[in-house]
């Protein structure tokens, strides 16, 4: 992933779409990027319809693809573009690959002649909400509806994992986007560094309390976390947050409804984590430290949990050590009046794809998404990339790394009790600024209360609800 001057990162593609970590241009800007409309004169026209070509893809019209060359890099995509050419041998492939998506596809959008697929992502990720009001993305409908590549008898939809095709929707509207990495967060932690104190990981709060304290007698932490951006904690707190009260109580905050924030749930969960940092359980000077600086001091023992995403064994990998065991898992029960059962955790989609209304081949950029969603390109990226995809499956027969594989039993214990709060896909500057660097940040540093930041959160969701200028999403 190329680096970013705020993040310094390398990989920061491997969250981005899924949890509003980039910087959205101005909507100005992005006006003119989503402005007129698609001329059919100028599309291909379809193929014949059959059991092997279920989207009706001309068969000999070119297909062009723009990747996001991030973390993920691009060879899986061109790898599916192989297995395209092998299926339409006739249809030439244009394969492009850049880190400047808005700046590099701009152009194309405003003169009518954008990409068949693109993969949307990066700090210059084209904003979604603003091609969807401008009409500018054709509705994946038909791919979902289209027989999966492996077994005909199901549909694409059905073989995707859970909230994959809701993330694609607005206001419950047709799917515009289809979401391919898959992510899990949670707690993430060492087996073998929690093996040395005699323990596991504490299923409930109190014995979290005691690993922490057994821990800080050895001068180890219990937690660290990237104090510079503190919306890493709500990997770890939202679904916290759910397990306690309910998913309900997510989808209020999400709703932007009044007193959402003050529900009982939520003060429960930042009490705990201020305890955290009141019996010094945080590691010293984690305030000041960067999402890369927080990892490598986890890896090298200085503190024991860490909120993350799974993109963290890729990015964290130069400096995990061999025999670390890295896993994640969902957040501990607080007490027994949880709502929902341990092993409630978050995952969702990353890693957005698009096929632009005014495409000239269409059902060429659908039917290459059908193929990565397919059986063979789905192993293929997994083992490439160290990441699920969307694809409900797509692991077996694959040797999987420590923090990956757990993961994937994290889901498998989840079952159906997996959240996907979408705060911040649908209001990045509320929960990147406002909420995280504004408000959980400046609690977990002590320099603010529970009862302080749920006022103060919930005035910020007040003042976004009432901003007209902000376009409102709500789960239907």
């Amino acid at each position: 992933m190329g680096s970013t001057p705020d993040f310094g990162r390398r990989d920061l593609i491997k969250r981005s779409a899924a949890i509003g970590l980039i910087t959205v241009p101005s909507m100005s800007v992005l006006t003119a990027c989503a402005s007129g409309g698609d001329d059919d004169s100028k599309k291909v026209d379809k193929g014949t319809k059959s059991k092997k070509n279920p989207l009706s893809v001309n068969a000999s019209a070119p297909l062009d693809v723009v990747i996001f060359d991030g973390g993920f890099g691009q060879q899986y995509a061109k790898d599916a573009e192989a297995e395209y050419a092998k299926a339409f041998p006739k249809g030439k492939v244009k394969h492009a690959a850049t880190q400047k998506i808005q700046t590099t596809l701009q152009p194309r959008f405003n003169g009518g002649t954008p990409p068949d697929l693109i993969d949307n992502s990066g700090a210059e990720q084209m904003d979604f909400g603003t091609l969807v009001a401008k009409n500018q993305l054709t509705d994946l409908t038909p791919l979902l509806d289209a027989p999966s590549l492996d077994d005909p008898k199901k549909t694409v939809r059905e073989t995707l994992r859970p909230g994959v095709v809701e993330m694609g929707q607005f206001d419950g509207k047709p799917v515009w986007i289809l979401y391919y990495a898959y992510t899990v967060y949670g707690v993430w932690y060492s087996k073998t560094n929690l093996q040395k104190l005699d323990a596991e990981y504490p299923e409930t709060w109190d014995d979290m309390l005691k690993v922490c304290a057994a821990a800080k007698k050895k001068g180890i932490a219990g937690w660290t976390y990237p104090g510079k951006f503190p919306y890493y904690l709500p990997f770890s707190l939202y679904p916290f947050i759910a397990k306690i009260g309910g998913a309900d109580v997510l989808t209020a905050i999400d709703n932007l409804e009044p007193n959402a924030w003050k529900h009982p749930a939520v003060k429960a969960a930042f009490d705990a984590y201020y305890e955290l940092y009141k019996k010094g359980y945080i590691l010293k000077g984690t305030p000041g430290l960067t999402h890369i600086e927080s990892q490598t001091a986890w890896n090298e023992g200085k503190a024991l949990f860490i909120p993350n995403g799974s993109w963290v064994e890729n990015e964290a990998k130069k400096t995990t050590p061999k025999n670390f065991r890295m896993a994640v898992s969902a957040p501990s029960s607080l007490d027994k009046s949880d709502k929902m059962p341990f092993g409630t955790i978050w995952a969702s989609g990353g890693e957005p794809f698009i096929v632009p209304k005014a495409a000239k081949n269409a059902e060429g950029g659908m039917e290459l998404l059908r193929i990565m969603l397919g059986e063979k390109s789905t192993k293929n990226f997994v083992k490439q990339v160290s990441s699920l995809s969307s694809l409900n499956g797509g692991t077996e027969g694959l040797s999987l790394p420590p923090g990956l594989a757990s993961a994937q039993a994290a889901l498998e214990k989840a079952g159906k009790n997996v959240v996907n709060p979408r705060l911040q896909d649908w209001y990045v500057a509320l929960e990147k600024q406002q909420i995280g660097v504004g408000v959980l940040g400046e609690m977990m540093a002590g320099r603010m209360t529970p009862a302080e930041a749920i006022k103060k959160i919930q005035k910020f969701a007040d003042d976004t609800a009432k901003d007209d200028a902000v376009k409102k999403y709500k789960h239907v």
